[in-house]
């Protein structure tokens, strides 16, 4: 069998160094696992995409523009809006952590510091008090104090908050497309047709006019 250098593969040996090196990799495993998780969470991501998601169901073309195109704009664009915050984490953890001035638990800390910076900048005081109230926590000082499994979920539910506000604006003016479209059918005595089918090029026409994609990254750009 071929060992790695410092990594056994034997759980039940007697060294502990091997066993707590074993324990860290399969850590490190499950943190990786769990990756796309704290991307949706953590990150922009989660208002971006149901925004974008709004947007495709306001117009009505169904799969135009496909979910592929869709998650990799929300992907570049929570990239574009977390850059300033995974340069920190960057700086103040990573590099030092590689170049062996902190220990793991230290850069772990500080690694987590910017990002809690960004989700508390973006969390309601009511979702966060929620949480808190829940584990009887008393109101943290500063930002520091808030322990990441209380702020998670309490910055998730407030970027869905955020991004069904969103999606109602953007979807007011479809709806109004279709009641117009609808009234005209009915009154020309047209009811068997259809009101989604006539309203949809209306729709497109308004949507590029307006330069709408524009519109909807910038909002989202100016929302954080």
């Amino acid at each position: 069998m071929v060992e790695l250098p410092g990594i056994s593969t034997d759980l039940f040996n007697d060294t502990p160094e091997n066993v707590a090196t074993t324990v860290r990799l399969l850590i490190l495993l499950t943190v990786l696992s769990l990756a796309p998780a704290f991307l949706v969470l953590m990150t922009s991501f989660t208002r971006i995409i149901i925004v974008l998601s709004f947007v495709r169901n306001g117009l009505a073309t169904q799969q135009m523009p496909p979910n592929q195109v869709l998650v990799g704009l929300a992907l570049f664009l929570t990239f574009f809006i977390m850059g300033p915050v995974l340069s920190d984490v960057n700086q103040e953890a990573v590099t030092p952590f590689l170049q062996g001035e902190l220990s793991q638990e230290e850069a772990m800390e500080k690694a987590s510091m910017p990002i809690k910076e960004f989700m508390a900048k973006h969390t309601r005081q009511k979702d966060l008090a929620l949480f808190m109230n829940y584990t009887g926590e008393s109101r943290p000082e500063k930002i520091e104090d808030i322990p990441l499994t209380t702020l998670v979920p309490a910055f998730a539910i407030s970027e869905l908050k955020t991004a069904f506000q969103m999606g109602f604006m953007i979807f007011v003016p479809f709806l109004v497309i279709d009641m117009v479209v609808a009234s005209v059918l009915m009154a020309m005595g047209m009811m068997m047709l259809p009101p989604v089918m006539i309203s949809l090029p209306f729709k497109i026409l308004l949507f590029v006019l307006v330069d709408g994609w524009y519109l909807i990254v910038k909002s989202l750009l100016e929302s954080y």
